[in-house]
């Protein structure tokens, strides 16, 4: 098949495109052809499923959104192109795949745009809700959303998320996100805390004085009678998780 320049935007990325390509003079305007865009969707969608998170894996429904190619680019008529999952590419909303020219008077390569859509049940606001509000079962309502638009995983479970603050504003209809929450602070420097030690196959509880607050996401330390210092993740009311 021969594969010609196309138009495209600005989010286009081209790897490598010698001088001597221009040889061929493609036609503006034509694009990937209905064959290789089948066998860029199939290795996009395969791409996706692996790459999608945890719990996401049995999504009812994704959409392959296929780029342009940037319109600079003048390729010589090819033969045959491979399409390619280049290295380190992870394909979970905005991503690439390369196409490889591996029959023609002038190899090249160049990455094709693709954007990655996966459906999926979530909760939305039912209104605007500000910065430094705290959420109520009223303000939030389940929908079907995109859940690779936003790296911050999507919140579907209302138990989590109610009685929290916002840290960010939320607009009505938009999509609930883990980044959207204050993280919580479950316990203060000086604090008494159950420090809960996890291993393969058993579980260790003591107590210990915390020495740093007990932020969510991130490490505190703590202070055992012993007086070991101690530093794990904290998990809940005035508990503090280590994994061994």
């Amino acid at each position: 098949m021969l594969l010609a320049q196309t138009t495209a935007g600005p989010t286009a990325w081209a790897q490598t495109a010698t001088s001597t390509a221009t040889t061929a003079a493609p036609e503006a305007g034509i694009g990937i052809g209905l064959a290789l865009e089948q066998q860029v969707r199939q290795l996009a969608l395969s791409g996706t499923q692996a790459d999608a998170p945890l719990g996401t894996a049995g999504l009812p429904r994704f959409e392959i959104i296929i780029g342009q190619l940037d319109a600079r680019l003048r390729l010589a008529p090819c033969q045959h192109v491979d399409p390619y999952l280049p290295e380190g590419t992870r394909l979970w909303g905005k991503g690439r795949i390369g196409l490889r020219c591996t029959q023609g008077a002038t190899k090249w390569n160049v990455y094709l745009p693709v954007t990655v859509k996966a459906f999926g049940p979530a909760l939305v606001a039912a209104g605007n809700a500000a910065a430094g509000s705290v959420l109520t079962a009223a303000d939030l309502t389940p929908a079907e959303v995109d859940l690779a638009d936003d790296a911050s995983p999507a919140i579907a479970n209302a138990a989590l998320a109610v009685g929290r603050a916002l840290a960010r504003p939320l607009k009505a209809g938009q999509s609930l996100r883990q980044s959207h929450l204050k993280p919580r602070q479950w316990f203060a420097a000086g604090d008494s805390v159950t420090v809960v030690a996890q291993g393969a196959g058993f579980s260790v509880a003591g107590e210990a004085q915390a020495l740093t607050n007990g932020i969510e996401g991130q490490p505190a330390r703590v202070r055992t009678d012993g007086g070991r210092v101690l530093s794990g993740q904290p998990v809940g009311d005035r508990r503090l998780e280590l994994s061994l």
